[in-house]
C-alpha cells in the first residue's frame, strides 16, 4: 500500500481526476494519506485524520514508506496554531508560509525531520488530543473571522463551514470529521435554543431536510460561521438572522454540544 504526505502550503483535492473537477477539501502542510487509486496526471487518496476520499495532483504528491505512515498514526501529533507562519525547508533552503491548522510532523525542538525532510519551525503549536474549553474554542475561531468563504476550502485564505468548524475543534483537541451531514451525527442535542452555550455547534438544514450548514455558538443569541466570509450573526430558534440584509439566511435544524 502506497502512502504520501503534503509538503506544500495548500493543496486542493478534487471530486474526479480533473483539474476542472470540484474541489471538496484541501491538503494542509503535513497532512498525510493513503493512495487508494492512481490515474494518469492523478492519485486518488484517503485522508488520514478524516478518511476523505478525493483526488491530488500526482506532481503535489509527496511518497512516503509504509513505516513512516505508521509512525505518523501512533505518535503525538502538533498544529500549528498561528495564522500564519514560515516554515524552512533545511534541504534547500528555502521558506514558505503554513496556515493555522497544518500539521507538524516529527516536530521536535523546531526542528521537522524524517525520511529526507527536514524542516525548520519556530512558531506556537498546539496537540491532538489536549481539550481545551469553550473560551479556548472561540479565540480559535475568531482567528478566522473574515476569512473568505470558499467550496472545500480549510485555510483563513478560504474556507467553508464544515472546514471552519472541523479546524477549529481539531486545534482545540476535539475530533469533527468533514463534513456538515457528518458533524451532525456527533455530541448531545439540545432541547432549547435557551440552553445553547459557547462552544455548542448549531446545525441547519434546506427545505429537503438535509443539513447544509454548521457554526460556533458564541451564547444563545450569536454564531460564528462561514458564509459569505466567516462572520458572527445573529441567531435564535428560527435559525441565523443575517445582520447585513436583516433575513433569516439559514434554518436551524438542532444544536449540538460537543464539549
Amino acid at each position: 500500500m502506497q502512502h504520501g504526505i503534503c509538503l506544500l502550503s495548500v493543496v486542493p483535492c478534487r471530486k474526479e481526476p480533473a483539474s476542472t473537477s470540484e474541489m471538496v477539501t484541501q491538503l494542509l502542510f503535513g497532512e498525510h494519506y493513503t493512495v487508494i487509486e492512481q490515474a494518469e496526471d492523478w492519485i486518488g487518496i484517503k485522508h488520514a485524520y478524516d478518511k476523505y476520499d478525493c483526488w491530488i495532483s500526482r506532481k503535489q504528491h509527496t511518497p512516503i514508506t509504509e513505516h513512516t505512515f505508521n509512525t505518523l498514526q501512533k505518535q503525538s501529533t502538533f498544529y500549528s496554531s498561528e495564522l500564519v507562519q514560515i516554515i524552512h525547508n533545511r534541504r534547500n533552503f528555502t521558506s514558505f508560509p503554513i496556515t493555522l491548522g497544518a500539521t507538524l510532523p516529527y516536530l521536535n525542538n523546531s526542528t521537522l525531520n524524517f525520511e529526507s525532510h527536514e524542516f525548520g519551525f519556530d512558531g506556537q503549536f498546539s496537540e491532538k488530543g489536549v481539550k481545551k474549553n469553550a473560551e479556548e474554542i472561540i479565540s480559535t475561531g475568531l482567528l478566522f473571522l473574515n476569512a473568505p468563504y470558499l467550496w472545500g476550502g480549510k485555510s483563513p485564505f478560504g474556507i467553508d463551514c464544515s472546514g471552519f468548524t472541523q479546524i477549529t475543534y481539531k486545534l482545540n483537541g476535539y475530533y469533527l470529521p468533514r463534513d456538515a451531514c457528518q458533524q451532525v451525527e456527533l455530541g448531545r442535542p439540545l432541547s432549547f435554543v435557551e440552553e445553547a452555550e459557547a462552544g455548542d455547534l448549531a446545525f441547519f438544514d434546506n427545505e429537503d431536510g438535509t443539513i447544509v450548514h454548521v457554526g460556533i455558538l458564541l451564547n444563545n443569541q450569536q454564531i460564528l460561521h462561514a458564509s459569505g466570509c466567516v462572520r458572527i450573526d445573529n441567531f435564535d430558534h428560527y435559525g441565523i438572522f443575517h445582520t447585513d440584509t436583516k433575513k433569516y439566511s439559514h434554518t436551524l435544524r438542532v444544536i449540538k454540544r460537543i464539549i
